[in-house]
């Protein structure tokens, strides 16, 4: 992409052809609805274009920020995707299923700053340094909060409630990716 200085259509151009589909994505695990992902992502790419001379060389966590705030302003709840959904992403396989069901259950007992930072690092696959810029905070005080959320996800995985089923052996890798 082009420096700074040159911020015209062709660097928007290529931004958003580079992470549109991240940022729906985004939208589309905090929100659960396809459309409201979409209008979400638009949101994110009209304050990009407004606000292009602020957008830092590492674009996506930058974006992942504005798409956080923008949730927050609009008082949205994350929802998480019917099972119904579940099952179409991950076929017939009833363990995997039902794995995927155990954890979402669990995350949603975490406080919303729990399941950000676990979001973030699991699903957008962001680095600490990242995660941290999504959450405007420092990288120390996002491995802190990323390792206080991981042990709580342990503990609420590990629960009566949860350790009833065999798909509960779902855990959370060094690397904070999710891990059946």
């Amino acid at each position: 992409m082009t420096g700074r200085g040159d911020r015209g259509e062709a660097w928007f151009t290529d931004v958003y052809a580079a992470h549109h589909a991240a940022v729906v994505r985004y939208g589309l695990r905090r929100l659960g609805d396809a459309d409201a992902a979409g209008e979400l992502a638009q949101e994110v790419f009209v304050v990009a274009w407004r606000r292009r001379a602020d957008v830092p060389d590492r674009v996506l966590p930058w974006l992942y920020g504005v798409a956080r705030r923008l949730l927050a302003n609009h008082r949205r709840i994350a929802q998480p995707v019917p099972a119904e959904h579940v099952e179409a992403a991950v076929g017939s396989d009833a363990d995997l299923v039902a794995t995927v069901t155990d954890l979402r259950a669990a995350l949603s007992t975490l406080t919303e700053a729990d399941q950000e930072i676990l979001r973030l690092v699991g699903w957008e696959q962001l680095d600490l340094a990242e995660a941290a810029q999504v959450l405007d905070c420092r990288r120390a005080t996002a491995a802190v909060r990323l390792h206080r959320a991981r042990r709580r996800l342990l503990a609420a995985l590990a629960s009566p409630r949860h350790s009833a089923t065999p798909a509960s052996s779902a855990t959370v890798s060094p690397g904070g990716e999710f891990a059946c």
